[in-house]
C-alpha cells in the first residue's frame, strides 16, 4: 500500500476538519467541534504558524492527519504537543497511524524536542496499547484541567 505522508497545505485544511469531526464523533462528542476551514488556514499558515499538520495520502485522497504544535516545559523545556491523530475509520488498521506517529516523532527528534505529550481517553483501550508497544508512557495520576470561554468570560467578569 503506497500511503505518502506529507506537510499539510491550506488546500487540506477542508479534508482536515472532516477527519477532525470524524474524531469528534469517535470520541462521542459530535457537537464539540467549532472550528472552520478558515480557522485552521489563517492559524496553520499564516504569518506565524500555531501549528504543524501531516496528512496521510492513499490515491490521492487524504486519509488521515496528525496536528500537533510546540509547548514548553518549566521542567524540560521544548516540547511538542500532538492535538490530533486521526485515521478515516475505512483506512484503520492499515499502518496510516502509526506512519503518521512516526512523523511526528521523526518532527520532534529533528526539532530536539525533550518530550511529546498528547492525551488518550481512557476508554480508548486500542489507542493506549498503541501507545505502551511504542515506549510511551499512559500516565494516570495527571488530570487534564480545562476551562471553557463560557468558564473564562464569567471568571474574568466576577472575579
Amino acid at each position: 500500500m503506497d500511503i505518502q505522508i506529507r506537510k499539510a497545505t491550506p488546500k487540506d485544511m477542508g479534508d482536515v476538519l472532516d477527519l477532525i469531526t470524524e474524531l469528534a464523533i469517535f470520541e462521542k462528542e459530535p457537537d464539540g467541534v467549532k472550528i472552520s476551514v478558515e480557522d485552521l488556514e489563517v492559524a496553520g499558515f499564516g504569518e506565524n504558524p500555531m501549528y504543524t499538520c501531516f496528512v496521510a495520502e492513499f490515491e490521492n485522497e487524504i486519509m488521515g492527519m496528525a496536528l500537533i504544535y510546540f509547548r514548553f516545559s518549566t521542567w524540560v523545556g521544548k516540547t511538542v504537543h500532538l492535538e490530533d491523530l486521526v485515521v478515516r475509520e475505512k483506512m484503520r488498521g492499515k499502518g496510516v497511524g502509526n506512519l503518521l506517529y512516526k512523523e511526528v516523532m521523526k518532527f520532534a527528534r529533528e526539532e530536539g524536542v525533550k518530550r511529546v505529550n498528547w492525551m488518550v481517553l481512557g476508554w480508548n483501550k486500542g489507542a493506549i496499547k498503541f501507545y505502551e508497544r511504542t515506549g510511551a508512557k499512559v500516565q494516570d495520576d495527571w488530570w487534564q484541567v480545562e476551562m471553557d470561554e463560557e468558564g473564562i468570560k464569567n471568571f474574568v467578569d466576577n472575579n
